[in-house]
């Protein structure tokens, strides 16, 4: 897809990969519709944009929450008059082991992670299809094929997105709506440190390796990543990964 001029909506755009995709997406032309909780962030986004001549809108929405979620998908298209691209970015880690998590915490991620992509495409679905097509790009992680003990319930929510993606693929191919998958890795951003869960074991994850440990692969960029997912974009793989 040529990216210039597309409406794209991008989901937990005031930190981390979002935030770098909002820039990305502004230099390759898009429209912008900026989502989070955060209003202030959001709209310190949007003037930087604006400033440099990019087209944003800011909505801040609680992804967790299905109205928000319809309201500011239909916000989107009565300001435009089209949705092309949804970017379900927005997301949250639970550490914890599987025998001790908190089901809370769990029931959290699992709102946000999987019903919150879930209820976008359902919101944006037929204002694509009245548009003639579009790209639904979900933001999974490459812990989903994996298992890394303490991440589990995250990497669950994660493996539900890809099958929901994989699904969803052939049952929209007939509308010209394509889904695509991507996969980031490790990224430098604050996501770890937002996430929910033991303290303990989260300062264990961000702790540096001992000498009898096998070294962490160095940090994606959150600029990689966001560079990979306008690649997706343009060129419209079932899945892209950060190689």
């Amino acid at each position: 897809m040529d990216i210039s001029g597309k409406v794209t909506i991008i989901t937990g755009a005031s930190m981390g990969i979002g935030l770098a995709t909002a820039h990305v997406f502004a230099q390759a032309g898009a429209k912008l519709v900026l989502v989070a909780r955060s209003a202030d962030k959001l709209e310190t986004l949007a003037g930087e944009l604006r400033a440099q001549g990019h087209e944003a809108i800011v909505i801040p929405a609680d992804l967790r929450n299905t109205t928000a979620i319809h309201a500011m998908a239909q916000q989107a298209f009565d300001h435009f008059g089209r949705i092309d691209i949804l970017i379900n970015n927005a997301g949250q880690a639970a550490a914890g082991q599987v025998a001790t998590v908190n089901p809370d915490h769990y029931r959290q991620i699992i709102e946000l992670n999987i019903f919150g992509p879930l209820h976008a495409i359902q919101a944006v679905v037929p204002m694509m299809r009245q548009g003639g097509g579009g790209v639904i790009i979900n933001v999974s992680s490459m812990v989903s094929k994996m298992s890394i003990p303490g991440l589990g319930t995250y990497a669950s929510t994660k493996a539900a997105l890809n099958m929901l993606s994989d699904t969803a693929r052939g049952e929209l191919a007939p509308d010209n709506i394509r889904v695509i998958t991507v996969y980031p890795r490790l990224t430098a951003t604050e996501f770890g440190r937002n996430s929910l869960g033991d303290e303990r074991m989260r300062q264990q994850q961000r702790a540096t390796p001992s000498a009898n440990a096998s070294p962490r692969p160095t940090p994606d960029s959150a600029e990689h990543v966001a560079n990979r997912i306008l690649l997706a974009a343009q060129n419209e793989p079932k899945e892209q990964f950060m190689d």
